[in-house]
């Protein structure tokens, strides 16, 4: 137990690093991570991710796959071949592996916006990968 929680405190380190190296990001929370025994080679983990009013991610994609559900004000989302959707509190969307997501920021400048993030994907598969552009 000790390992996992190690790997997940340095994972979250690493991803905020790599949010930190683009500018100011968002703040993320692994809250929880776990290898799927019945889906062997797959995990799940469960991402806490908060924006400050206006704030947004840098283009990125997901090795994995990726369900949000909106806990606390409205955030935009596109991935790659959509629109632009505003979601609000309490509403969700899903994103399949190696989707490109282009945008996602709070849609408030005034008001926080928090999201709880569901993934599925192998243990050695990155949580995010930065765009080139």
């Amino acid at each position: 137990m000790k390992t996992l929680s190690f790997l997940a405190a340095t994972l979250a380190l690493s991803f905020c690093a790599t949010a930190m190296a683009h500018g100011p990001s968002e703040k993320i929370t692994v809250l929880q991570e776990q290898l799927l025994k019945n889906a062997p080679g797959k995990k799940a983990m469960m991402i806490e991710v908060d924006y400050k009013p206006g704030q947004s991610s840098i283009a990125h994609k997901h090795e994995g796959t990726a369900m949000a559900y909106v806990l606390e004000g409205e955030v935009t989302s596109q991935v790659k071949g959509e629109q632009a959707i505003t979601y609000k509190k309490g509403q969700f969307w899903y994103e399949p592996a190696g989707s490109e997501h282009l945008v996602s920021k709070n849609a408030s400048q005034s008001q926080p916006a928090k999201l709880l993030v569901f993934m599925v994907l192998a243990p050695d598969e990155e949580v995010l990968i930065p765009l080139e552009n």
